[in-house]
């Protein structure tokens, strides 16, 4: 249970406003144009957007993990290289769509945040695409299994990842497609309970 900025125990309902406040803020990152005005393909701009996302949710947002992460019996970056790691992958080219990948897998092996590293990174690597290869990833046309067992493959060989993602490639940069590839991207997390497109700002929860 993470300490968090609602006050919540409860681990049900902490995921249950983290995926509200979240999406909420996802969209409003799309409709404001708040997207555009952050550097692409840097630590820099994937913490602009953590930070949108979950600053109602987490103090730590956009901020470096300071706790070593690991997921079944894979070890992310150790913390006291973090800061070595993401600074080499600010280096490392994007300037087309192999090298994109690339990058978005060391950026997933370092998992810089405690918590919403896929959610975010998945908006940064669309960012990276746009830019260098003029699409996006429409995440609704990519299967949750089949993308879980790609990025776990992934730390040893990202071909089974580039085709998943080759072949969800979409030049349609409407908000219809963004908010669609947010929920998405939220369901690979376990998170499917709110619809992007029916949470506006102003709305109760």
């Amino acid at each position: 249970m993470l300490e968090n900025k609602l006050g919540l125990t409860n681990a049900a309902e902490l995921h249950k406003q983290e995926e509200l406040l979240t999406k909420r803020r996802a969209r409003e990152m799309f409709e404001t144009g708040m997207l555009d005005d952050l550097e692409v393909g840097t630590f820099k701009g994937l913490a602009g957007i953590h930070h949108f996302l979950f600053q109602d949710v987490y103090e730590f947002a956009g901020k470096v993990r300071n706790v070593n992460l690991s997921k079944g019996d894979f070890q992310f970056a150790p913390r006291i290289y973090l800061e070595q790691s993401l600074a080499y992958i600010d280096g490392e080219p994007q300037a087309n769509f192999d090298q994109i990948i690339e990058k978005y897998t060391a950026m997933n092996i370092a998992h810089p945040f405690r918590e919403g590293n896929g959610r975010a990174t998945r908006i940064w690597l669309d960012r990276m695409l746009k830019q260098g290869v003029g699409q996006v990833a429409d995440w609704n046309r990519i299967d949750k299994t089949d993308y879980l067992n790609a990025m776990m493959r992934s730390q040893v060989s990202s071909g089974e990842l580039k085709y998943l993602l080759l072949n969800a490639l979409s030049d349609d940069f409407s908000k219809e497609v963004f908010f669609k590839s947010i929920d998405a991207s939220y369901d690979y997390e376990g998170f499917f309970e709110f619809r992007t497109e029916d949470l506006g700002n102003d709305e109760a929860q």
